[in-house]
């Protein structure tokens, strides 16, 4: 594969070296979903209050709290299925109201290797401590970040570890305000073992590898999150082996 210009200029800018994930090709598919109706996330698991409908043909996100009520208001949509390491995660994103934040959390387990969703691990409810500071080991990545005036006033996509909040990377994020949005945006997450690169439209954003100091997350599960009181909708989930 002809690794592309833009993608090998933007990966040595932001680490002084191209990352591989960004060149590898996306191969076998996995799973695919293309949610477009309440049939297709009737396995799906909520954690905290939100409504999930779709109005347009895609996956319709909004939380059923006031933002007044701070983490309370936050939820988190879980995918059961167990993926494995060496793969591509993607999706089509849209924002219909802002402010607010997504979290994709990805390669998510228990810490003792439990699934996500096994009901012996502590209670989950959207609070974004029950899932930093609490028994979930998981990778997530943050994007349109707008729920704060500092995030708006500078737009960045975060990656982090649980458990604990430990801040592994950051990139500026391309995703512009509702307004001056044209979407759908393809939003891309490769994970390698200690390798992970993000991409929205096929622009490096995020790329960090992880040293020997812990064992890194493998495989595991998927959960979308929202930051109230954004409105955003999802669509055309895929997950691929990367070869």
């Amino acid at each position: 594969m002809k690794l592309d210009r833009r993608i090998f200029l933007t990966g040595l800018a932001a680490t002084g070296a191209a990352s591989p994930l960004f060149a590898k090709e996306a191969g076998d598919l996995v799973y695919a979903n293309p949610l477009k109706t309440p049939a297709d996330v009737a396995t799906f698991k909520m954690e905290g209050e939100a409504k999930v409908d779709f109005p347009n043909g895609r996956m319709q996100m909004s939380a059923l709290r006031d933002a007044a009520d701070g983490q309370a208001s936050n939820f988190v949509f879980w995918c059961p299925e167990v993926f494995p390491d060496d793969i591509e995660i993607s999706w089509d994103f849209r924002v219909l109201k802002e402010p607010g934040l997504c979290i994709l959390f990805f390669a998510a387990a228990g810490v003792n290797g439990e699934h996500i969703l096994d009901p012996k691990l502590k209670p989950r409810a959207g609070i974004y401590d029950q899932y930093t500071k609490s028994d979930v080991q998981a990778l997530q990545i943050s994007y349109f970040r707008r729920r704060w005036e500092e995030e708006r006033a500078f737009h960045l996509a975060n990656l982090r570890y649980a458990p604990g909040f430990e801040l592994l990377a950051q990139g500026a994020d391309p995703l512009p305000d509702v307004e001056d949005a044209k979407p759908p945006y393809r939003v891309k997450i490769r994970k390698s073992g200690a390798t992970v690169a993000f991409t929205i439209n096929d622009l490096p954003v995020v790329n960090w590898t992880g040293g020997p100091e812990r064992k890194w997350p493998t495989k595991g599960s998927i959960g979308f999150r929202q930051m109230a009181p954004l409105v955003g909708e999802y669509e055309n989930l895929e997950v691929r082996k990367l070869r």
